[in-house]
């Protein structure tokens, strides 16, 4: 069996496969085991260090910075073959990109990183926008589920032990989805820069 396929359940079991854990899933269904039952990270069970208060807060600050270069990535990889980004992103991108104080990708210190949110705060508003527009998928409703949310902490989990912490925090008032706002406020940007046109 190859170590890769394996997964961890959000019960805290090794699944050989995704399709064994879902199978469990199906076995179980309707019972609260079943209803609670999800993947919860790639590879084997192991331990993941509770998220401290202090490493929660620092969080976004990463998470932010990580999808700005995110971003840019794609906007350099487009720029020789295109097709990553849609023209209007492309645009929006390219603001940020030809910006003269962009913080370039580095492991940065938090004091630097809350520094340059205060800086340069119009430089992290698409980027967060963006990745909200990448997750709300199934469907397209401006709210992310659990499901809609696997993509970007399945594979992160084993790296980011915070971002389950994360996540719960988000969902303010606590009907395990994540709406919009709550994504946006998560994240430090002003009620007043959430705009659903930066979604599409």
């Amino acid at each position: 069996m190859n170590e890769f396929e394996h997964v961890c359940g959000t019960d805290n079991k090794t699944y050989d496969t995704s399709c064994k854990l879902f199978a469990a899933k199906c076995n179980l269904e309707g019972t609260k085991r079943g209803h609670k039952l999800h993947l919860d990270y790639l590879g084997p069970c192991k331990l993941i260090p509770k998220c401290m208060k202090n490493e929660l807060v620092q969080f976004p600050l990463r998470m932010r910075d990580w999808l700005k270069n995110v971003l840019l990535q794609l906007y350099e990889h487009d720029s020789t073959s295109p097709g990553f980004l849609t023209p209007k992103q492309r645009f929006r991108v390219k603001k940020i990109f030809e910006n003269e104080r962009l913080l370039h990708a580095g492991n940065h210190s938090v004091e630097l990183l809350v520094l340059d949110f205060e800086k340069n705060y119009n430089m992290y508003i698409y980027p967060v926008h963006w990745e909200f527009a990448q997750l709300d998928q199934h469907p397209t409703d401006r709210i992310l589920s659990y499901s809609e949310l696997a993509p970007l902490r399945v594979p992160l989990v084993p790296m980011e032990h915070c971002i389950p912490l994360f996540f719960q925090e988000c969902d303010a008032d606590k009907d395990k989805q994540i709406t919009f706002k709550e994504w946006t406020s998560c994240f430090g940007i002003k009620d007043e820069d959430m705009d659903v046109n930066l979604l599409f």
